[in-house]
């Protein structure tokens, strides 16, 4: 099956009048090597149906439909979402049936809005929102069990780091509510068109359990955002606004076992879980 190279990515572009936009965050792959890779590491296979966001001009998309069962893909650019049926029905008649392309924007999509349930997420997905997008297609779809998506390099560390490090944030512990998440290589930046002027890299997910307890996501969130909008202070002083106050704070933190001077760049998903449930 034939790929998107360097040549016909920009024949593409130029019959579409298209200019790849920061706002969008458009950055097309043009190397084949890059989206076969992607492919193999994702480990999907005939018995998937990937979700894809932000197909573009199609690179990823070609690399797909050959391997699984089908592949929805989400574009937010009417021009693109247009053209890449009618790509694919040029470069890979075969499997052109396979294709579903849904017009809409990732961030508000929910399982009604797909012809088909995702089983995986396989995605280069718009750097300027790649986290917001993430994190909500893992809240909205259960059925996504696995994912690699391919983000900007910074935000593949933060979303992988372990609590303790440099990069650790609100990324890494709401990424980890759902999944556990791993750096799963570098991409280069001559794979693309225009090159970014950052760095990419591959982040891996597999769906797991979130933490067992007696509270809501959206109350664990609250206690994360709070400790991560002042970072340099301790548990005790970050979290007073969310509590009521610095002593209801401490109480709270106490009764969930957590030392009130730790920061919140210590704990883990499930010390914040424990923190919501004391409250």
């Amino acid at each position: 099956m034939s790929l998107l190279g360097p040549v016909e990515v920009r024949t593409l572009a130029e019959k579409l009048n298209i200019r790849p936009t920061k706002k969008l965050g458009q950055n097309f792959v043009i190397d084949g090597g890059t989206v076969r890779k992607i492919v193999r590491v994702a480990g999907v296979g005939p018995q998937d149906v990937v979700l894809e966001i932000g197909p573009g001009l199609g690179s990823l998309t070609l690399a797909l439909l050959g391997e699984v069962a089908r592949v929805v893909a989400v574009e937010i650019d009417p021009v693109l979402a247009g053209q890449l049926p009618l790509t694919v029905a040029e470069m890979a008649p075969e499997h052109a049936d396979r294709l579903s392309v849904v017009g809409a924007d990732a961030l508000k999509i929910g399982p009604e809005d797909l012809p088909a349930t995702p089983t995986a997420l396989v995605a280069n997905l718009p750097y300027n929102v790649s986290v917001p997008v993430l994190l909500h297609l893992l809240e909205v779809l259960p059925s996504l069990r696995r994912g690699l998506v391919m983000v900007q390099s910074e935000v593949a560390d933060r979303l992988a780091a372990p609590p303790g490090s440099r990069t650790y944030g609100v990324p890494s512990v709401k990424a980890a509510w759902y999944a556990d998440v791993r750096r799963a290589g570098p991409v280069g930046r001559n794979v693309f068109w225009p090159a970014p002027n950052v760095d990419s890299g591959l982040v891996s997910l597999i769906r797991r359990d979130p933490p067992e307890t007696s509270v809501s996501r959206e109350e664990v969130f609250a206690v994360i955002d709070a400790a991560f909008a002042q970072r340099r202070k301790t548990l005790r002083a970050a979290l007073a606004s969310w509590a009521g106050t610095a002593a209801a704070a401490e109480a709270t933190l106490k009764a969930a076992g957590i030392n009130p001077t730790e920061r919140g760049e210590q704990l883990n998903v499930h010390d914040f879980a424990r923190i919501a449930a004391s409250r």
